[in-house]
């Protein structure tokens, strides 16, 4: 166990996308990791945010319902957090389920690229490993290990499967400012991802804080701390709220990614922050932080 752990995480997944844990699973996970206030933030998907909130109220951890949300920009992505949102809103249910089917095609025509590099794989397997949720390249990925074609997800990414690699395909996709749009018209709080791995972040910002953005995520995975001050006082200069989590998915097994919720630290006032936010646009989610 570490010596400081959080007790807030705001960046989680469960199997609704391409998480290892149920929703469930993923509430009990984090009441044993000593948090208080998660927030589950699937890929364009929130099938997963009322089991979570029925378990978390069980146990007596808060869960904000979320939302991760990918958007294009020219030879990149960046992805949009959403929080305390209206998720049975059904306007923004129509966009994420665009959304994923643009996720099912773009893996089709992934499998359909190996195929034809002389790397096979059964789209039924594909689909099986996927389950319930939404299907991503995480899925391909983990076919691709058990085929033998890789040794980890994280070759498969590298040499086949992430963005510029040969298998790589465009799949629709909204604009930074489009997904922020669509968070606040459900009265959720739009807040930049990983925002470290944005390219030209000074020029992207302005027209996504224009759009309505709220926050930044500044305590993020394995950031380092002077990556952390840097995006802390960025966030300051442009009055975002900075929040935080470990963008976990699974309890990897490669050297890589987080083992447990909460290993990022993040501060409970990034909670108090976006709740009071949330309150004042009338947004009361029972069970939630």
């Amino acid at each position: 166990m570490l010596e400081r752990r959080s007790r807030v995480d705001l960046h989680l997944h469960t199997t609704a996308s391409d998480g290892a844990l149920t929703p469930t699973e993923l509430v009990r996970e984090a009441k044993a990791c000593g948090l208080e206030c998660i927030a589950i933030t699937d890929h364009d998907s929130t099938n997963g945010i009322d089991e979570a909130l029925e378990e978390g109220q069980k146990l007596g951890v808060g869960v904000i319902p979320g939302i991760e949300m990918s958007t294009d920009i020219p030879r990149a992505e960046i992805h949009v957090l959403g929080y305390y949102l209206d998720h049975k809103d059904e306007e923004f249910q129509k966009v994420l389920q665009q959304l994923r089917e643009g996720r099912r095609d773009r893996a089709e025509k992934m499998v359909a690229k190996l195929a034809e590099m002389g790397l096979p794989l059964e789209w039924e397997r594909v689909l099986e490993v996927a389950g319930k949720g939404s299907v991503g390249r995480p899925h391909i990925a983990q076919v691709m290990v058990e085929m033998g074609y890789v040794a980890s997800n994280v070759e498969a990414f590298t040499d086949y499967i992430g963005r510029n690699a040969p298998a790589y395909q465009e799949r629709y996709k909204l604009t930074p400012a489009e997904a922020v749009g669509f968070i606040r018209k459900t009265k959720g709080l739009p807040v930049l991802a990983h925002p470290a791995e944005v390219v030209n972040l000074h020029l992207v910002l302005p027209e996504m804080i224009s759009a309505g953005l709220v926050g930044m995520e500044a305590y993020y995975g394995d950031y380092s701390p002077e990556a952390v001050e840097g995006l802390l006082a960025l966030a300051d200069e442009h009055g975002l709220i900075p929040t935080g989590g470990t963008d976990f998915h699974r309890a990897e097994s490669e050297g890589h990614g987080p083992r447990h919720p909460g290993e990022t630290w993040v501060p409970w006032e990034s909670v108090r922050r976006l709740k009071a936010l949330a309150t004042r646009l009338g947004r009361i989610v029972p069970g939630s932080c």
